[in-house]
């Protein structure tokens, strides 16, 4: 062999190396932020078991408790569209990492709380923390990974949701039970510090900055204007019922509508005047994200519903240990990972949005079971009596969660992927507050107050009704997903293999995110 030969080969081989070590590279940094997903999804969902421990502990008045639970969704929602934009402007890697420092930071503020108002305000902290860094996770995906791979990342990351929302009540419940080192209720936030320290480690060495690859600016205004709307809109709906829906809250919410016409106007003007709105209206025209952004607001108002009502029923009207509740959740948590997996990879690129509405509809399905077994059985209901239900509408739940967030970014440009994340975990939280606030009528509503004070052992049948009531509503709201599903593309652009390089240059180069190491 000549050494002309020799050189071609030793850079065909260098460059293979290089590649291989991006490739790991890039694995590595999707489980960090994956981790970090699954931190605030755990986060958002463990305080509620030991509620009773912290009362205590505390001397925490209904008031405080209630702010220590919803202050952290109401931060969350409010922050995680600016969040977004914010690492379009300054780098995706530099705000997730800021976020996962401020969350951690806050946990550690949470465990050592010494009054209810520390605890406050530090759940506050978190929930503003986790709105910088959340609304990264989904956009260094959108910018690390090719199209063709994106399908195999977001069938992780609905496995990813499944764990998430069912680990929460678990873990705060064994945490709460093993009482480690006499802390009591405390190790739900300082379990954070370990996994938020190592995320920062590794993070700093592993993730790829990306930013959008023209220049930016924050739109003050915007931020102002889409802050006050959703705070008006959420903070009424969270409160609402612990506060017998007074006046203020309704006009708080019809108000919400005139300031989010507000910002619609002023971001056209800023679009026309700079090119650098907090919220790219543009998005809304690309169909697949518009749809999208629609079914995740309504199955947003399906979780709100659900999860709520589901721990009402199995520890009050069951009366169920949290730990028993926590358990049974496990099939339903396992289902919704092992077909968010299969539905991604292996299903969406053959049969399109058909998958989704076969989700919605074997959701309803798991949830018209679950009715049945609840009438059938009563108050004498067991675990295993659960475990078909549950997992059906595990599997159902899995074939959405997934192929949605792929869906709902596929056509959207990389420069303006912080934008669309934190528009569609907003779109998710405001439908979760709808959800919350349409149980007092769909659960509390039919719950007779004054019959159960005259006779207490009647709450176990009377919060089997409402949780059927309750359940019956969650099937007409997946009867009207299944429906606004069919504005989803039918099958989506990404899973064709290389499909970026078949398109023009010029566009492609638009689409480009500027990375650096």
């Amino acid at each position: 062999m000549s050494s002309h030969d020799a050189v071609p080969e030793a850079a065909t081989e260098a460059q293979a190396a290089t590649e291989a070590v991006a490739d790991r590279r890039r694995w590595i940094a999707l489980a960090i932020v994956m981790t970090a997903a699954f931190m605030d999804l755990v986060d958002a969902t463990i305080v509620n078991i030991a509620i009773p421990s912290i009362e205590r502990d505390l001397g925490a008045t209904t008031s405080a408790i209630q702010w220590i639970t919803a202050g952290y969704a109401l931060a969350f929602a409010a922050g995680l569209i600016t969040g977004g934009r914010l690492g379009d402007i300054f780098g995706r890697k530099r705000l997730f990492l800021l976020g996962t420092a401020g969350f951690t930071l806050a946990s550690a503020l949470c465990g050592f709380a010494a009054s209810p108002e520390m605890l406050v305000a530090s759940r506050l902290l978190q929930g503003a923390a986790a709105a910088m860094m959340v609304p990264q996770v989904l956009s260094i995906v959108h910018a690390t990974f090719p199209a063709h791979e994106r399908g195999k990342v977001f069938g992780l990351f609905g496995a990813i949701i499944g764990l998430g929302a069912v680990s929460g009540p678990l873990l705060g419940a064994l945490l709460t039970q093993w009482n480690i080192a006499g802390l009591e209720w405390r190790p739900i936030f300082l379990i954070n510090l370990p996994v938020g320290i190592a995320g920062l480690l590794l993070g700093r060495k592993f993730i790829t900055e990306s930013k959008a690859p023209k220049a930016l600016r924050l739109d003050i205004v915007g931020v102002l204007l889409v802050t006050l709307a959703l705070l008006m809109l959420i903070y009424p709906l969270t409160r609402g019922r612990e506060l017998d829906w007074p006046l203020w809250g309704h006009l708080c919410m019809a108000g919400s509508l005139v300031v989010f016409a507000a910002l619609v106007a002023y971001e056209k003007y800023k679009t026309k005047k700079d090119g650098s709105p907090l919220v790219e209206l543009s998005l809304f025209k690309v169909k697949s994200f518009a749809a999208g952004i629609a079914v995740q607001l309504t199955f947003g108002v399906v979780m709100g519903i659900f999860f709520l009502v589901w721990t009402l029923y199995m520890q009050i009207g069951l009366g169920w240990t949290p730990l028993k509740a926590g358990l049974t959740g496990v099939p339903f948590s396992i289902a919704v990972s092992t077909a968010a997996g299969l539905s991604v990879q292996k299903l969406v690129p053959r049969f399109g949005r058909k998958v989704l509405q076969t989700g919605a509809l074997t959701m309803a399905a798991g949830v018209l079971l679950y009715m049945g077994a609840a009438g059938r059985y009563g108050t004498s209901i067991d675990s295993w009596q659960m475990i078909p239900p549950l997992v059906v509408m595990g599997l159902g739940m899995g074939l959405i969660v997934a192929p949605l967030t792929d869906a709902v970014l596929s056509d959207v440009p990389r420069e303006h992927a912080g934008s669309a994340s934190g528009l569609i975990n907003t779109t998710g939280q405001m439908g979760n507050a709808l959800g919350l606030g349409l149980v007092s009528v769909v659960f509390f509503g039919v719950i007779d107050e004054e019959r159960l004070a005259k006779a207490p052992a009647e709450v176990g049948a009377a919060f089997t009704d409402a949780f059927q009531n309750a359940l019956g509503w969650a099937v007409a709201v997946l009867a009207a997903i299944f429906l606004v599903m069919f504005a989803l593309p039918a099958k989506p652009k990404q899973h064709v293999e290389g499909a970026e390089a078949d398109g023009d240059d010029s566009e492609a180069v638009e689409k480009e995110p500027v990375l650096t190491h």
